[in-house]
This record gives structure tokens, C-alpha cells and sequence, in this order.
């Protein structure tokens, strides 16, 4: 029989706590309630819990208080606090008193029985203790090829080219610059990255872009003609060869901080479509992490 997380519902407001717990019990959980801190505690002094739902505001010892002595008589129980009244400072005190997560009601139950399952799982086999931050799986910045805005593409190209055979011919598959090169101006601040999509961006025809109401629409069918596109490729990539990098039109990196968590990686790259995301420390650039890079993660996390 598997065995379910005890969980406590902490909230002074009665109707809550009871309609909460419940609802986590239909959800398969073993709940407990309490009206109070103070009765909270008294419960955990005597028996353990693997997650207790804590609200913030509540008479007598708040939230953050009960949090900390929770904490001092049993610091392997997950708190989530899940309040009405959450604000920015609340939030972080509550990461500094250790809570697992911080929750604004109404909150769906699905939601918050996957946080539940998220807190226990952690207390069972104290994933999230060991898991790596960004900075511990990223490339970092003097590991990675990078050109200046004065560069001709024509030269980024030849690094670009360099970088790939490099990594092919020594395999150093973490620390060699990979389909892409960061670009710096004259000051030495990164500006954006400029890669092989780029390129194939780079030398289609402006018209090609444009909306298919306006002047694309008038060649959509120039490409079956002979003389229509044959040749324009090689043209138009001599032409852009040419062009400084300065003078591209490239997009502003997306940036994480260095000690960010694995899952905010995840969602970055999903929600942005991106494939690699600038690493940084305050105002300072310090890596490039590569959705390889997560990968190679994932295919440490799954075979360990």
C-alpha cells in the first residue's frame, strides 16, 4: 500500500481549514487541522508531519513566527504558506525562515496538492538539497567564442566555422563555443548572440519578410522561375558577408541569474523559445547556458 503524506492545514478562518482538508483528502492525503500556531505546534511536538499548509495572518503567532519554531522542532517538515495577505516582503522572509513555497488564495486545489506532492517528495528524498544551480551546469564566458560589433560577419563565420570543428576534433562538448558566438561592443558588454539561425535570417531578402498583404505577396512566386531565385543565395550571402555584425539586427540575450534553480531554466527556455540563455551575477556576465546543457542534466538526473 503506498504510503500518503500527512499533511496539516493550518488557518484560524474555520470554514477554510475544513472545507481545504477535505478536499486534500479526496486528493489522497492523510490531513490533520489546526486553528493556530500555537496549536500547530502543539500537534507536531507529538506527531510528525511531512507538510503543513501554514497561513500567514492569523491571531496570536503569525505565520512567520509558527514557520520558525516549526523549523526548530522539526526542521525536515515542509511549510507552504498559503495566505490571503502575500506580499514581496512576506514572500522572501519566508524563504529566509526556510518555507518551501509561498501560495496566494484562492488556490486552486490541483495546484496546491501538487505542491504538496512536490514538499513531500523533497522531505522523502531531499532532492531539492542536492539539485544544481545554473552556475553548476553551465559553459562558462571565457569558455565560449565571442566576436566584437567591428567584426565583419565574414570573419564571424570563420570563427563560428573554428569553434565547430574545434568541437568536433577535441570534443570538449562543455567548453567549446556551439552554433553560436556571443557578440561584445567596444566597451566590452555583451550585446546579443549571433548564430547560424541568424545567418539564415540574415540573408533572406527584406521583401520576404514582409506582410503577406504588402510586397511579398507580389513575389510569392518568383522562386519557380528560372532566374527568379537561382544564384540570389550565394548574392545575397556576399553581401551580407560584407556587412559588419554592429550592423545586424540582432536580438537582446535572455538572461538568468547564476543561482537560479534547474526548473526556472526549464520554463525560460520553454516560454521563450529560446536555445540558450545568458548567464549573469548582478550586472555581470559570467556564462552561456545551452538547452544541452539541461540536457546533459537531464541524462545525469535519470541514469544516476
Amino acid at each position: 500500500m503506498t504510503q500518503k503524506a500527512k499533511v496539516m492545514m493550518v488557518d484560524d478562518e474555520a470554514q477554510f481549514r475544513q472545507t481545504a482538508s477535505t478536499l486534500l483528502r479526496k486528493k489522497g492525503f492523510e490531513t490533520t487541522i489546526a486553528a493556530s500556531g500555537e496549536e500547530a505546534i502543539a500537534i507536531l511536538e507529538n506527531t510528525p508531519h511531512d507538510v503543513v499548509v501554514l497561513d500567514v495572518k492569523m491571531k496570536g503567532m503569525d505565520g512567520h513566527e509558527a514557520l520558525a519554531e516549526i523549523k526548530k522542532i522539526a526542521p525536515d517538515t515542509q511549510v507552504i504558506m498559503l495566505t490571503g495577505h502575500g506580499n514581496e516582503y512576506s514572500a522572501r522572509n519566508s524563504r529566509k525562515l526556510e518555507a518551501f513555497d509561498y501560495l496566494i488564495k484562492p488556490c486552486d486545489i490541483d495546484i496546491l496538492a501538487a505542491k504538496i506532492n512536490e514538499a513531500y517528495a523533497v522531505r522523502k528524498t531531499g532532492t531539492s538539497r542536492t539539485e544544481k544551480k545554473v552556475k553548476d551546469i553551465m559553459t562558462e564566458i571565457d569558455n565560449y567564442s565571442s566576436v566584437s560589433v567591428d567584426m565583419t560577419v565574414r570573419e564571424a563565420i570563420v570563427k563560428l566555422m573554428s569553434s565547430l570543428t574545434e568541437l568536433v576534433s577535441s570534443n570538449l562538448i562543455r567548453n567549446a563555443g556551439h552554433r553560436s558566438l556571443l557578440v561584445f561592443d567596444e566597451q566590452k558588454k555583451l550585446i546579443g548572440i549571433i548564430s547560424i539561425k541568424d545567418l539564415i535570417k540574415g540573408v533572406r531578402p527584406f521583401y520576404l519578410s514582409l506582410p503577406k498583404s504588402s510586397m511579398a505577396d507580389s513575389v510569392r512566386f518568383s522562386h519557380v522561375f528560372t532566374g527568379g531565385w537561382d544564384g540570389l543565395f550565394t548574392l545575397q550571402m556576399k553581401e551580407l558577408a560584407a556587412k559588419k555584425i554592429g550592423d545586424l539586427s540582432l536580438e537582446s540575450p535572455t538572461m538568468i541569474d547564476e543561482n537560479a534553480n534547474l526548473m526556472e531554466v526549464a520554463d525560460l527556455l520553454f516560454k521563450t523559445q529560446k536555445t540558450r540563455l545568458i548567464v549573469t551575477s548582478g550586472q555581470k556576465v559570467t556564462g552561456i547556458l545551452r538547452e544541452q546543457d539541461l540536457f546533459f542534466e537531464i541524462v545525469n538526473i535519470v541514469t544516476r
